[in-house]
């Protein structure tokens, strides 16, 4: 047999033997592969490369051991004079180190590792190409100072380059780096920006590859999510109408990052939710939400919640559109509390604004449904939050008492004052809802609530009772 066959078959063995017997140590399988790093056989050494990448890739013990045991400057110092297959594995090594955490990736940096990727970013072959952008991905997306590095080693200008090779691995790892640099700052951000990737990155969302579109969508939404600058840049890219298209993909991740990008651009400013409204992006938002379940839908009704919440008019673009029902079935058929929370808070920001907007919400049955899941001992302490607050946003303008009444029935003293508060403003004024108010049980409920005297529920209860003659009270 042929010796770099062999030392193939060896290497792949020990790998193998690391992971299914005790008999060797981290330490011990790496020191049987790091004498082969210098071997004269180019393939002999490419292949020990990646039978470390893959011990490193293992588990985070291993990755330690890799570093501990020297081998990264070994590796980086050879790279120059290699050939492209060894160029791949110790990038793959590289990457299988770093992923693990922020200290390892800063390990293999403080050897000048950047460097070197910086220089495979520039070979010739896309394969190269590929392992150093995965690298660099991998260092970046750790935090802000590693992120730091990267751009200060030059990476971004080679990477925006990548983007727009023809290979599509390539173009999807490239798009993948630069979002894992642009999502820790808006300085950070803005390097990519000035490097011209917004362009690139728009030009490729019609991409008919998935995995090319998370990928952008991704970048995009990283570079958006920071300022009200940077959204109006990805906005003005022409990225509308056609990011609305991903969220009718069939893959469910392309639906999601393409709503996270509207959620990302919608939720700085008025003019920008106009924005998105003007391009048909609310009505998308809510056919998507409608049509898919789980985490799939959270970006979409974060969107809707942000759009309400800047203005009357914008919440009622949401209300006509019908984008309380499918909020309403978010808090019903979802099992996860963030997303029921994140529906929640979504309708209060609807409600919030007017009679007529809480009237809307109200009509949709959404009160009761808040008060179950507040009351729930299932719910979490945020799903809690975000339920009382949504109830108390929407309370404090519902004047529609028909929707109103149920609750006085179910809802705890801590929500009692905004449902009481709202009667004692309509009952003075409407003599039928008085009527009502007594014929419907209404009346005799509030004589069973038992407030603190001259705490504010004990104010309203007092002005609903001097609506009526002292008999009836009674």
């Amino acid at each position: 047999m042929k010796r770099p066959v062999a030392l193939s078959i060896c290497c792949s063995v020990v790998t193998h033997l690391h992971f299914q017997s005790p008999l060797l140590s981290g330490n011990d399988v790496v020191c049987l592969l790091r004498p082969l790093l210098l071997d004269v056989v180019p393939s002999i050494r490419q292949i020990a490369a990646l039978a470390l990448g893959r011990l490193a890739d293992y588990d985070v013990e291993l990755a330690e051991a890799v570093v501990k045991a020297g081998i990264v400057p070994q590796l980086i110092g050879s790279l120059p004079e290699e050939n492209r297959y060894y160029k791949k594995a110790a990038a793959f090594v590289l990457r299988a180190i770093a992923k693990h955490s922020p200290q390892l990736a800063n390990a293999i940096v403080q050897y000048g590792a950047l460097y070197m990727l910086v220089i495979c970013l520039e070979d010739f072959d896309p394969g190269v190409k590929e392992g150093a952008s995965w690298a660099l991905g991998y260092i970046a997306r750790h935090n802000p100072e590693l992120s730091q590095a990267v751009v200060d080693a030059g990476a971004v200008p080679l990477l925006v380059l990548c983007i727009q090779e023809p290979e599509i691995a390539l173009k999807r790892i490239a798009a993948s780096t630069l979002s894992d640099i642009s999502k820790h700052s808006p300085e950070l951000a803005q390097t990519v920006v000035d490097a011209g990737a917004i362009a690139y990155l728009a030009q490729m969302i019609p991409n008919p590859d998935a995995k090319l579109k998370r990928q952008v969508l991704s970048a995009l939404s990283q570079i958006a999510k920071h300022s009200v600058i940077l959204a109006q840049l990805v906005a003005e890219a022409e990225i509308f109408p056609v990011v609305l298209t991903c969220l009718k993909n069939s893959d469910d991740y392309v639906k999601k990052n393409g709503a996270t990008l509207i959620r990302e651009i919608a939720k700085h400013t008025p003019e920008l939710s106009q924005y998105v409204v003007n391009s048909g992006g609310v009505a998308a938002v809510i056919d998507c939400i409608g049509s898919c379940r789980g985490t799939v839908r959270l970006p979409g009704i974060m969107t809707l919640g942000y759009v309400a919440a800047h203005s009357e008019n914008l919440s009622m673009v949401v209300i006509v559109s019908k984008g309380i029902p499918p909020l309403c079935l978010c808090l019903v058929e979802e099992h996860e509390d963030h997303i029921k929370a994140a529906a929640a808070w979504a309708l209060g920001q609807i409600g919030r604004h007017t009679t007529e907007h809480a009237r809307h919400v109200a009509v949709a049955n959404v009160l009761p449904t808040l008060l179950d899941i507040f009351m729930d001992p299932r719910s979490s302490e945020d799903l809690k939050t975000k339920t009382k607050n949504a109830l108390e946003n929407i309370l404090q303008k519902c004047t529609y008492l028909p929707a109103l009444e149920p609750l006085l029935h179910e809802a705890p003293l801590s929500i009692m004052p905004h449902i009481i508060g709202q009667f004692s403003k309509v009952l003075p004024r409407d003599s039928k809802a008085r009527r009502l108010f007594v014929t419907t049980g209404g009346l005799k409920k509030v004589q069973e609530i038992k407030a603190e005297s001259g705490s504010l529920l004990q104010e309203y209860i007092n002005t609903i009772n001097n609506c009526y003659p002292e008999e009836i009270v009674r």
